[in-house]
């Protein structure tokens, strides 16, 4: 009865702040792309939430309280076939009701199609997620959300399956691809021990298979209970086949089971990983790409276990990471390695010092890198993803060591040259941009004053008189399209937030014969920069006609400025592609000489197409251009990339389908999600 959240209004104890367990979604779940939260607070309260704006964070759903309505909806009964229990005076029905509704553990699947049927009979593949929710007394919620996810609107159904296991402690999704053939499940472990997969049916899940029953994969009650649950997909080098890895931290041991399909069924090796902390295993973390296994205890020492294949089924070598040896004596709480296995972040507070423990807990978040840059740059450079902003931590290896260096190493230039050669692909391209804007980055002179500081000085200039005309992508500020900037460079201090100018932030030194050397190092630097921004809006200008030619009529006036592409893509004689020239003149006899050009909003003049960052009318009124549609962007709000690369606009009512994809497209230059 004193329960905080079945009885709020008793107040006979403080209100519980603080998450008993948070879940990340994969990427590409929310309306810009990026991951969802599923946040369990301390009061068993489960809400998701989402990063809609920058640096804002919003509840876009309370699971507790709709799945609390179903349940009275259907008086608290898991069938039909269930007969009515007593009143919510009966104490048992009370513990029952309240086991019903106290999630232990949440944990998100991986991104599945469904196909919907449109008005026209026509299908169209949508993408869906599951979240699995273990509650008190066995029983799994599968809930099912349309993308991107939005809110209660989202959500496409909720299934309850019962486990059957008691004391449920941990939950994990088993998924595992055969043949082109993806299967699920939900593992669940137990607080006395046991560990078993359940089948999960996924209706209208487009490829998607299930077990015909559980699988137990241990079973004994040795009171060792279940701490994480980790399913790591592995190709098997003997077996010439997929196959998937299950780890568990039980106590201060590590169970592994391998898994793998074969002719004659689900073939099931498992055992345990003995002799690795002295203490119980407080968390454990796996690196998807390789198969590492990553566990700690609270004496602050880490194990690093890789498993190795053999004829049969697998072993794991194990070494032990001494954190001592780098932070000194602490006590560790919890590890999580990056998506790339480039980092290991571990939560630490001070160990004892002269036998004695510290008189106060201070939490911090140490990292320690798991990869060096010669690795990293390899990663990125082989990568299938081809996609800096999901490589993150690769390219923070990377750019650390240019900064350091002032230089970008004569191997990775060489390979990464060969790479544009050979293949030519635009990520290949934004990497070059990204090392090029680093070394630029690293080889200015550090600021004399703090960058986060306000500055005071209320001095403005209009953006037409400003020397650095060319940058007002990089130097405007969310909110007005026709505005005074303050001439400052507290961008420069991001990673790949660099100024398209180097004017006006050239190192400043009395030594003018040494200045001249470094000043036209920095304009060669400058002009490369330039050059592969020219080569990556070029491409994606192409792509962007390509989109027009394919879905517009003969002479149909779209808010796109075709004509203004056309030209501004032909205007460099230097400029020889011949697919441009062809889609170009597929285009222009489409078009049969009409121009329709975009007119100023203010004064209705003609606005030319002369810069693919801006556009300027004969009144001097500038409007900024969106990087992915090149619209100008007549309105009081846009959006920026998060890097604050590039700006773009915001989808309207009028926008047709194909323009609304567009502008949902990532950036250009540092393939970052827009904002």
């Amino acid at each position: 009865m004193l329960d905080r959240v079945f009885n709020p209004e008793g107040k006979s104890l403080p209100p519980m702040r603080g998450f008993k367990y948070s879940s990340w979604s994969p990427l590409g779940c929310d309306a810009n792309g990026r991951c969802l939260l599923a946040a369990l607070t301390m009061d068993n309260r489960l809400t998701i939430h989402a990063n809609l704006n920058r640096l804002q964070w919003v509840q876009l759903v309370d699971l507790t309280e709709i799945y609390g309505e179903r349940l009275y909806e259907a008086s608290y009964r898991l069938t039909k076939a269930d007969t009515p229990r007593g009143e919510l005076e009966d104490f048992s029905e009370f513990q029952r009701r309240h086991s019903m509704q106290t999630p232990v553990r949440m944990e998100w699947s991986g991104i599945c199609t469904t196909q919907q049927v449109k008005h026209n009979n026509e299908c169209r593949d949508v993408g869906s997620v599951l979240l699995a929710v273990l509650f008190e007394n066995s029983n799994i919620a599968v809930w099912q959300f349309q993308l991107p996810f939005l809110g209660k609107e989202s959500i496409t159904s909720c299934n309850t399956i019962e486990s059957g296991i008691s004391s449920p402690s941990v939950l994990s999704w088993w998924e595992y691809e055969h043949n082109n053939r993806k299967m699920s499940g939900l593992i669940v472990g137990s607080a006395f021990g046991p560990v078993k997969i359940l089948p999960v049916n996924l209706k209208a899940v487009k490829g998607y298979f299930t077990l015909r029953q559980p699988v137990v994969l241990w079973q004994e009650m040795d009171q060792l209970p279940v701490h994480s649950i980790k399913c790591i997909p592995l190709y098997h080098p003997y077996q010439k086949c997929s196959c998937s890895l299950v780890v568990a931290a039980r106590g201060s041991y590590v169970f592994w089971c391998l898994l793998l399909i074969s002719k004659a069924g689900l073939n099931v090796h498992n055992s345990h990983v003995t002799g690795l902390h002295s203490l119980p295993i407080v968390s454990m973390t796996a690196d998807k790409q390789n198969g590492t296994v990553y566990t700690c205890s609270n004496d602050g020492k880490v194990r690093q276990l890789i498993p190795i294949f053999t004829d049969v089924a697998l072993k794991f070598e194990h070494q032990l990471i001494k954190l001592s040896e780098v932070f000194g004596s602490v006590r560790t709480h919890g590890i999580a390695v990056s998506p790339c296995g480039a980092y290991l972040a571990v939560i630490t507070t001070e160990g004892m010092t002269n036998g004695l423990h510290p008189v106060n807990k201070n939490y911090q978040v140490q990292f320690v890198t798991l990869k060096t840059f010669e690795e990293a740059a390899a990663q990125l450079l082989e990568s299938s993803v081809q996609n800096l902003f999901r490589q993150v931590d690769l390219t923070d290896l990377v750019r650390w060591k240019i900064l350091k260096d002032k230089h970008i190493p004569q191997f990775l230039q060489e390979a990464l040259d060969k790479k544009i050669e050979s293949c030519g692909s635009t990520y290949f391209w934004r990497f070059k941009l990204f090392l090029l804007r680093i070394l630029y980055q690293s080889m200015q002179k550090a600021p004399s004053e703090v960058m986060w500081k306000p500055s005071h000085e209320d001095a403005k200039i209009l953006i037409s008189d400003s020397p650095g005309m060319g940058s007002t992508e990089d130097d405007q500020e969310e909110g007005t399209s026709k505005q005074a900037g303050k001439q400052s460079l507290c961008d420069t201090g991001k990673g790949m937030d660099i100024d398209d100018t180097a004017d006006d932030s050239l190192p400043q030194s009395s030594d003018i014969g040494g200045r001249e050397p470094m000043e036209e190092k920095l304009l060669e630097i400058q002009a490369q920069i330039e050059a592969v921004e020219m080569h990556l809006t070029r491409e994606h200008m192409k792509r962007v006609l390509g989109e027009v030619y394919l879905h517009t009529w003969i002479t149909e006036n779209t808010s796109i400025p075709t004509r203004g592409v056309c030209d501004f893509l032909m205007s460099d004689d230097g400029y020889d592609d011949r697919t441009a020239r062809v889609l170009i003149g597929h285009i222009l006899k489409k078009m049969n000489k009409q121009t329709f050009p975009e007119h100023c909003s203010l004064c209705k003049e003609i606005l030319p197409f002369t810069d693919r960052k801006q556009a300027v009318c004969s009144n001097g009124h500038i409007w900024l251009r969106c990087f992915l549609t090149y619209q100008s962007c007549q309105s009081l709000v846009y959006r920026r990339c998060l890097l604050h690369d590039s700006i773009a606009r915001h989808p309207t009512p009028e926008d047709p389908e194909w323009i609304r994809r567009l502008l949902q497209g990532p950036c250009t230059f540092c393939d970052s999600p827009v904002f």
